[in-house]
């Protein structure tokens, strides 16, 4: 790329990174005020002085964007998760997957309407289902790894499939069940672990 070139092509990227920032920072008030449901992709364009265009150019939907919201976050809760495995490594496998759903649950519950954001936002605008998220897929493949930890130590004696069973239990703890099993129901989130540890978790 010759000089001449190169001012523009910064000052573009410079223009593009402060439109990411405002949109983020929009998103975030309006979130905080109505919540992630209530909001629309064309109100956080205008709440951050930009076009639908330029919106929907860095974020084809609302899903994309609160993914960007919480990305730093959900890659810390693999940094803890990933920590804690290493630490425990001496431990049976199907205590250290009650560890890694301990995590989860917890950020869960602190980050519970972008995480909702993300799922029901990808499922309403694209005919993807919501496990195609990079959520779901790494954490998908995190279980998985430890149900053939479990199946391979011989403590069942006939494990169900550890895919199907990963499938099933990140769908018990996804947005929408959460959320009714923690108002409806009435568990609190210690309860939920342990009653998703019996159920999906032989001891």
């Amino acid at each position: 790329m010759s000089e001449i070139e190169s001012p523009p092509f910064r000052a573009e990227r410079r223009d593009a990174a402060k439109n990411r920032q405002r949109i983020l920072n929009a998103a975030i008030r309006l979130f905080e005020q109505y919540g992630v449901e209530q909001v629309s992709m064309n109100q956080i364009a205008a709440e951050a002085q930009l076009g639908p265009g330029t919106l929907y150019r860095r974020y084809r939907n609302k899903s994309e964007l609160c993914l960007d919201l919480i990305k730093d976050h959900v890659d810390l809760l693999f940094e803890d998760m990933e920590a804690y495995l290493e630490q425990n490594l001496a431990a049976p496998p199907n205590l250290r997957l009650r560890g890694v759903l301990r995590l989860f649950l917890a950020f869960r519950e602190k980050k519970l309407q972008l995480l909702t954001g993300v799922e029901e936002s990808a499922s309403a605008n694209r005919p993807k289902p919501r496990t195609h998220g990079p959520i779901y897929h790494e954490l998908h493949k995190l279980l998985v790894g430890l149900y053939e930890e479990m199946a391979a130590s011989g403590v069942e004696r006939t494990p169900p499939d550890s895919v199907f069973r990963a499938d099933m239990l990140l769908t018990a703890m996804s947005s929408d069940s959460y959320i009714f099993q923690r108002d409806v129901r009435g568990y609190s989130v210690e309860a939920m672990l342990e009653q998703l540890y019996r159920t999906f978790v032989s001891r």
